[in-house]
């Protein structure tokens, strides 16, 4: 038999594939429910993030069922399904790795829109703001607002590096296991705050005030961290 490829494994992935076979095996029989986040961590020893993407994994490819206000529960075998990957999937990045991922990076692309952005980059940022705006008035969530946003800065930023990591970080922005987070955890709510942050970081850019550039986009994103991070038990319902 001819050798195969070693292909990394990113470490949501190693935890789903650890519960799936611990699933097959019985120990988590149909109907069940998994132990909770912190507990499941502190026995693989990896964080509570990791353990919440691979949990979305699961989810996704109906291995478990997520229960708003109760916890994760096992499904049954004919429930189950293979996973689909979409083309946005392919990297496989976790999606709360990806969001530190992004507050350290686009903190930094926010500093430089402060110091280089001209007037039609700032059109540009405002509109996409306006966009965000609408979009949350039409009771829709504003996801092709807060892309065009970010790569709006990212274009006033001036480096052509950086602005292509930013697209790649929104590439994997549409894959499964992060539209799946976005929803149980994006709700009106959390989009007005989100609304405010971008706006702070607009005033920022516009005074090309560089530090508060950097810290409002941090802010903003460490938020949104947050927001994504909170616990299944405040999830809404699917």
């Amino acid at each position: 038999m001819p050798l195969q490829i070693i292909q990394p494994q990113r470490l949501y992935r190693q935890i789903a594939e650890q519960l799936r076979s611990l699933i097959s095996r019985g120990e988590f029989p149909a109907g069940t429910r998994l132990p909770a986040e912190r507990e499941l961590a502190k026995q693989l020893g990896v964080s509570r993030p990791s353990i919440r993407e691979a949990l979305i994994a699961l989810e996704v490819e109906k291995v478990v069922e997520v229960r708003s206000g109760s916890g994760i529960y096992v499904l049954k075998p004919k429930a189950r399904r293979p996973s689909r990957k979409k083309a946005g999937d392919a990297v496989e990045w976790g999606p709360l790795e990806l969001m530190r991922a992004r507050e350290l990076v686009e903190s930094e692309v926010a500093a430089l829109a402060a110091r280089n952005a001209k007037k039609a980059d700032l059109k540009l940022i405002g509109d996409a703001l306006q966009q965000m705006r609408d979009e949350v008035a039409q009771g829709l969530i504003p996801r092709e607002g807060d892309e065009a946003f970010h790569n709006a800065i990212a274009q006033a930023c001036g480096n052509e590096v950086l602005r292509d990591t930013i697209c790649g970080y929104w590439q994997a922005r549409h894959g499964t296991l992060f539209e799946r987070l976005g929803d149980y955890f994006e709700d009106q709510k959390s989009w007005d705050a989100a609304l405010i942050e971008h706006a702070a970081v607009l005033e920022a850019i516009r005074a090309h005030d560089a530090g508060a550039a950097r810290s409002a986009m941090q802010r903003h994103l460490k938020n949104a961290n947050q927001r994504y991070s909170a616990s299944w038990r405040r999830a809404k319902p699917s």
